[in-house]
């Protein structure tokens, strides 16, 4: 069974474009006008073991929040297609992860139940580049996806002095529950409802 979307979205705002594959080869394609961005999209694809393109147009003049959170919403809609029905999935995992200084824990679980609990202090300034990256878009991005996506999100700096360390460890983090949590072990549903 193909695990894989392609999904877009139109507004007056933004113009996006993914396509996922949950079993692919880490192989990314990101596009977003945001070169940071992009670099945390192609650390979830490779850390994830998924198959991600993505393709973004947005009015990036008035600010990147409308890029970053259309984004999320409509990855975590092709997150959600993909995953189909969930039979045989772990559905549950947790990791906490490095980068030199910075640790992020990241707790997830393909519920069927958006939530996003994040609990993330940043030093405070903007990742440079250009156009430079406010790490609060990263918030963002997550409630947006872990919504579209109908999962349980929990990420939580554990310590870190570095932005640019602590937004990449949550991204790789969440790349690496994804890559746990979706693997199939079985052929039934991981839930004693009967459905997720």
């Amino acid at each position: 069974m193909s695990r894989t979307s392609t999904r877009s979205r139109s507004t007056k705002e933004t113009r996006i474009e993914v396509s996922l594959d949950l079993d692919g080869d880490g192989t990314t394609e990101t596009s977003t006008g945001l070169p940071f961005f992009d670099h945390m999209l192609d650390q979830l694809g490779r850390h994830g073991g998924l198959g991600l393109t993505v393709r973004a147009q947005g009015d990036l003049a008035v600010d990147a929040h409308h890029t970053v959170e259309d984004t999320g919403i409509i990855l975590g809609e092709a997150f959600r297609e993909a995953l189909g029905d969930k039979a045989g999935v772990r559905r549950f995992a947790s990791i906490t992860v490095p980068l030199d200084e910075a640790a992020v824990e990241v707790v997830l679980d393909l519920s069927g139940r958006p939530f996003l609990h994040y609990d993330v202090d940043f030093p405070g300034e903007k990742i440079l580049g250009d156009p430079p990256f406010d790490p609060q878009l990263a918030e963002e991005f997550w409630r947006a996806f872990a919504t579209a996506a109908a999962i349980t999100l929990h990420i939580v700096m554990r310590r870190g002095r570095n932005t640019h360390h602590i937004v990449e460890a949550s991204f790789k983090g969440v790349a690496r529950a994804i890559r746990d949590a979706v693997r199939v072990e079985g052929s039934t549903l991981p839930s004693t409802k009967g459905t997720l």
